[in-house]
């Protein structure tokens, strides 16, 4: 059975992600990076994780600043994660604001999928 109170936790962090969560977001969602169905703060087990998509079954985490004290917490979670059939792949907020198509390229070849550089230029394309 699922915390309730995780689950309204996760539920308040949709509501106000960080900018870097934020800017993947816009790169994730709607099946825009290639064709997979992510969720944002998604509960697995006794953890709320930033990014997961259910097919190929990969998390992705933004680590902030208060992460670098946290290695143990981090390293438990992603063990009990990978137990659960996950890979898991991490950013820092750094990474994600100032080299998001690297960071989408490492996605990408961790799926083994195509250049997100096409679907991103894509929807610029629409946008404008």
């Amino acid at each position: 059975m699922r915390d309730s109170r995780l689950t309204a936790f996760a539920r308040a962090n949709r509501k106000a992600p960080t900018p870097a969560e934020q800017k993947l977001w816009f790169a994730l969602r709607a099946k825009r990076f290639e064709a997979l169905k992510f969720r944002r703060q998604k509960v697995i087990g006794p953890y709320i994780v930033d990014f997961a998509a259910r097919a190929p079954m990969l998390v992705i985490e933004i680590d902030g600043d208060s992460h670098a004290t946290q290695e143990r917490y981090d390293a438990e979670r992603t063990r009990y994660l990978e137990e659960q059939g996950y890979q898991v792949i991490r950013f820092t907020n750094a990474q994600v604001m100032e080299n998001l198509e690297g960071v989408l390229l490492t996605i990408a070849a961790a799926v083994g999928g195509t250049s997100p550089l096409q679907t991103l230029s894509a929807e610029r394309a629409r946008a404008i």
